[in-house]
């Protein structure tokens, strides 16, 4: 059995609220749980996270885990160590180094 830390759907149509929930991976994403860890509410500026800290830190220590969304939220709490996923900017400079390279290395072939 793998224990994830994910995200459950509520709210209403088109104004999506989320609690953060441990779950068994197989169960469905609003279906069965183990614990609640705390909430999610997107809909507002700036987004409200409340997280307990202490149960989110002794799931983490036995080995849940999070998914994509929960580890970003994670990282925000500073649960999870690291530094958060870089800035799209951040991740198109190396693609255009690249690039340029392979630019730079077609023109002597020519």
């Amino acid at each position: 059995m793998s224990v994830k830390i994910r995200l459950k759907r509520m709210g209403a149509k088109k104004r999506p609220f989320y609690r953060i929930i441990v779950a068994d991976s197989r169960a469905p994403r609003d279906g069965r749980f183990i614990d609640t860890l705390g909430y999610y509410n997107p809909c507002i500026e700036p987004a409200e996270v409340k997280l307990d800290t202490e149960r989110a830190q002794h799931w983490l220590d036995r080995g849940a885990q999070p998914t994509d969304t929960a580890t970003a939220l994670l990282k925000k709490q500073g649960l999870i160590g690291g530094s958060p996923a870089p800035a799209p900017a951040e991740a198109e400079a190396p693609v255009a180094k690249k690039k340029r390279t392979k630019a730079a290395a077609a023109e002597p072939a020519s």
